[in-house]
């Protein structure tokens, strides 16, 4: 959480100031805020073992007629924070209008935390702040409806914002105890979109659900259709990927705050670079779909930070995993390279196409990344994704990607030319590039899981089910590689299976204890990321993938240790 310093300018004190981009504040600009995160972070660390319970089966969808395809808009919190008002509101609309934003798709004007009057009325009520929006919140809504936009807001289901919670803003007037009253109120201001931001260490996952749920009743209880987005993650342990929220939300942060950089070495922690919340959010497709959207956070596209391929890299891949598409950037001073991104009709096409689907995972070397995204008409969208550190070919086929015949057309993303090819979907990527290509043509169908090996990078040899033992608790072996299907797994969404048995962290698992195979049940024992490093690390218990004594033999048992990031924890698909 990023703590926040009040002025009463409306621009960003310095390019510094305003690198603070993401919901949860975070950019320690004093050394009060750098105390702050001290603690919130030593508080983590002490959490950390009881905020993860194991969470409740998800239920079914939640059908608000909201988010049908993922929201589109703006957030006034990545480039502005504290320092807004209505004029600088009314200004960005105003910009997202005459852009050409609008009519693109860019919805939603989304006003952050520090909107609000630090007390209640006597009533109870929420506020505007009387200097900042002295017209009141319901007319900027009406400003914003009379130019085709939607309103957005932001609070809290505890009881201080997270701009108050680092003594950054005055009051605590969260909803906590005020949800039906609150939703009421966002209601008669015509509100038409709600961020709800943790912005406390407190609650289990569990705990989380029940209270998210809270306003998320009321909210359906005023019959006005609001979207309702949640972030579980801000000033808490990461439990944004750790379930499906779509019985709670219509979209709901995976990650930690994004910030203005490609990678900045985090698993899943403050602050975040476009690479590293890729690889969370990847693995999570399987939760998407109208109405219910992972969401990577908002856009860094044209707040600096980055190479323009990085930019562009960043927005097509939050296209192609059907992301939330909130710019964050000062849109009344958009140069041409940002528009030329944020507008790119191609791509966002791809985003809203009416199924909702985000892409799947073809494959991942790496360095090369492959991910396809099934479209309603029938073409697929598919990404090749160069991670690495120079320019590479990525490939891929029509058949990895679920199409069928012998006879495709190539659109490329960016530049709108055409090609044809019997199969083969291939290009020569930059360091950090994405090449989009939506592929016409054949039949198509849901591309399968990828299957691969898993080769230890020590030894070179495979994850292996010895003798393809598919009884509950077998523990993995490492094993000269074959290709066999006792060394074939399958990694979807964030479960990896093999001979139709789920890896398994046995409960309560600490440094040491066996991994094992196990009747797939969807706990979050049997969740795994697949971190940009080459460790694979338990959701439930945080321990990586280990090859016992970093030994190279075969039939090396594989167990579970604290990552440390070694050649005997490192893991590459094949």
């Amino acid at each position: 959480m990023r703590p926040v310093i009040v002025t009463s300018e409306t621009e960003p004190e310095s390019v510094a100031a305003a690198e603070s981009g993401g919901r949860p504040r975070a950019a320690r600009v004093r050394a009060r805020g750098r105390r702050s995160a001290q603690l919130v972070a030593g508080l983590l660390l002490l959490l950390a073992a009881a905020v993860v319970a194991l969470p409740a089966p998800a239920a079914q969808a939640l059908e608000n007629g909201a988010a049908r395809t993922p929201p589109m808009g703006w957030d006034s919190w990545n480039t502005f924070g504290c320092n807004i008002n209505e004029t600088l509101i009314r200004q960005m609309a105003d910009a997202i209008v005459s852009s050409g934003m609008r009519d693109l798709g860019y919805q939603y004007v989304v006003v952050d935390d520090c909107w609000f009057n630090p007390n209640r009325d006597s009533a109870g009520n929420l506020q505007g702040d009387p200097t900042r929006f002295p017209s009141g919140m319901k007319a900027l809504g009406d400003y914003l409806h009379s130019h085709g936009l939607k309103f957005g807001i932001y609070e809290v289901p505890v009881d201080r914002t997270c701009a108050q919670f680092f003594s950054s803003y005055p009051g605590a007037t969260g909803s906590q105890g005020h949800e039906a009253q609150d939703a009421r109120q966002f209601a008669a201001w015509g509100v038409d979109y709600l961020k709800y931001d943790w912005c406390s260490p407190n609650g289990t996952i569990n705990d989380q659900v029940t209270t998210f749920a809270k306003m998320r009743d009321a909210l359906a209880a005023t019959g006005r259709s609001i979207v309702y987005s949640i972030n579980p993650n801000s000033i808490h342990a990461k439990t944004g990927p750790q379930r499906n929220w779509g019985d709670v939300s219509n979209m709901w942060r995976t990650t930690e705050d994004i910030s203005n950089a490609w990678d900045t070495g985090q698993t899943n922690g403050f602050p975040m670079g476009i690479q590293n919340i890729v690889n969370v959010n990847v693995p999570l497709a399987s939760f998407a779909g109208p109405g219910h959207f992972n969401d990577p956070d908002m856009l860094e596209v044209g707040r600096g930070g980055m190479t323009d391929t990085e930019m562009r890299s960043h927005f097509a891949l939050w296209t192609i995993m059907a992301a939330p598409l909130i710019a964050g950037n000062d849109i009344r001073s958009m140069s041409a390279a940002t528009q030329t991104i944020l507008k790119n009709q191609n791509l966002i096409r791809i985003d809203q196409d009416s199924l909702g689907l985000q892409a799947s995972q073809v494959s991942n070397d790496g360095t090369r990344r492959v991910l396809a995204k099934r479209l309603a008409n029938g073409d697929v969208a598919v990404a090749l994704f160069n991670q690495g550190g120079s320019t590479t070919t990525v490939s891929t086929t029509a058949a990895a990607i679920g199409k069928s015949g012998s006879s495709f057309t190539l659109t490329d993303a960016w530049t709108s030319a055409t090609s044809s090819t019997t199969g083969t979907i291939s290009a020569s990527v930059p360091s950090h590039g994405t090449v989009v290509f939506r592929v016409a043509g054949g039949g198509t169908g849901t591309p399968p899981p990828g299957t691969s090996t898993l080769v230890s990078a020590a030894s070179g040899r495979c994850l292996d089910v010895p003798n393809s033992n598919t009884t509950n608790g077998t523990q993995p072996i490492i094993w000269d590689c074959s290709g066999n299907p006792n060394q074939r797994w399958t990694i979807s969404g964030q479960t990896i299976q093999a001979l139709g048995k789920c890896l398994d962290a046995p409960a309560s698992a600490t440094a040491g204890t066996k991994v094992q195979i196990w009747d797939c049940n969807g706990g979050t024992n049997q969740r795994w990321t697949l971190n940009a490093n080459g460790t694979i690390s338990g959701a439930a218990s945080g321990l990586c993938l280990d090859v016992n004594g970093n030994a190279t033999a075969n039939g090396t048992l594989v167990i579970l240790w604290t990552c440390t990031g070694a050649a005997n924890q490192r893991w590459t698909q094949v």
